[in-house]
């Protein structure tokens, strides 16, 4: 049966130069691939995110005219997916641009509350034993609970003086540190971090950070910017023995998983992707906008969705490693790696 969506309601506008007014919008006139194209997700997703989020939007929009959640979720997607400013999306699907951005901040705001649903880091035994066997099958490393990265996204620089969501490269973003599968399902996604921070901070000030310190079995893969720790191993600065070079080998093509997984969730949700742009909003709101996309990437994924279907391609940017004091490093630490080297590596 077909589902109507009122697209319309008391935002009445035109529907772009020379067309008609809408006043409905039937799903099941259009193909997956038109949805997909403006909406960047097929015909059973927008649906099942619609009853999701229904009881929180219908919550927040009250009025006797308020926008259906239909209407709110389709305006939020296209916003995200598109990369376009609200004005521009607004147009297309016929909503004024403060109706956009009441739709925009509704969504995201339900999205938000359904993260610890939605993106969780489960260490009970048969999901950790799971999560070896399938990190070990895509290069021989083995133990590895997930792989962890903390990356950036653009945003416009804040009203006040504060320098520090300036980050090493110049411009402005808020850091999100990430901990993904090995299908690309985030762990665990903390986006609040102002962009100025050290990947090496915002590790030790997560919760992430709090949650690992009693991890007795497995461990993190992380690039060289991090600390070696019993819970985290990350790649020899130099190594010298064929056992060390394989090690690192099979470190790189694990630890890519939360590379690809990030490009893929840039690619589909072009309001991230700081080569279109950046978000137009405060850190606070920015890092909100984030954390949703987040969420979306694993509903898509736990509905069936390829996480990687729509991956950007480019070259891997190479971290500098972490210069660290004698005295912080980990001994113990570095006798677990070298103990992990010779037992696999060998």
């Amino acid at each position: 049966m077909a589902i109507p969506i009122a697209i319309l309601d008391c935002d009445l506008l035109l529907h772009g130069r020379g067309h008609k007014t809408l006043d409905r919008f039937d799903l099941d006139s259009v193909s997956d691939s038109f949805l997909i194209t403006q909406f960047g997700f097929p015909r059973d997703f927008i649906l099942y995110l619609v009853e999701l989020l229904r009881e929180g939007l219908c919550r927040r929009t009250q009025r006797s005219r308020a926008i259906s959640p239909e209407v709110q979720v389709l305006a939020a997607l296209g916003f995200y997916t598109s990369g376009s400013f609200q004005t521009s999306m607004g147009d297309t699907i016929g909503i004024s641009q403060a109706s956009m951005s009441r739709c925009v901040s509704n969504v995201t705001r339900a999205l938000v509350e359904k993260a610890p649903q939605f993106i969780t880091f489960n260490r009970d035994l048969s999901t950790v034993e799971q999560s070896f066997r399938e990190f070990q099958r895509v290069a021989g490393f083995p133990g590895v609970l997930g792989v962890l990265d903390c990356v950036q996204v653009a945003i416009k620089a804040p009203n006040s003086e504060d320098s520090s969501y300036v980050n090493k490269k110049g411009f402005h973003s808020v850091a999100c540190q990430l901990v993904c599968d090995p299908r690309g399902l985030l762990l665990s996604a903390e986006t609040h971090w102002a962009g100025g921070l050290q990947d090496t901070v915002v590790l030790e000030r997560s919760a992430l950070y709090k949650q690992l310190q009693d991890t007795e079995q497995g461990w993190l893969l992380g690039d060289s910017r991090y600390p070696l720790r019993k819970w985290l191993m990350t790649p020899v600065d130099c190594p010298e023995s064929p056992a060390e070079f394989r090690y690192n080998l099979a470190h790189a093509a694990t630890r890519e998983i939360v590379d690809r997984t990030f490009r893929a969730i840039q690619t589909r949700f072009r309001c991230l992707d700081g080569t279109k742009g950046y978000l137009q909003y405060s850190p606070e709101r920015s890092s909100s906008i984030l954390l949703a996309c987040c969420v979306l990437h694993n509903a898509s994924l736990q509905s069936g969705l390829d996480a990687w279907t729509l991956e950007r391609t480019e070259p891997l940017e190479q971290p500098k490693s972490l210069n660290q004091r004698p005295e912080d490093r980990d001994s113990q630490a570095e006798d677990l790696r070298r103990q992990l080297i010779f037992k696999h590596f060998s």
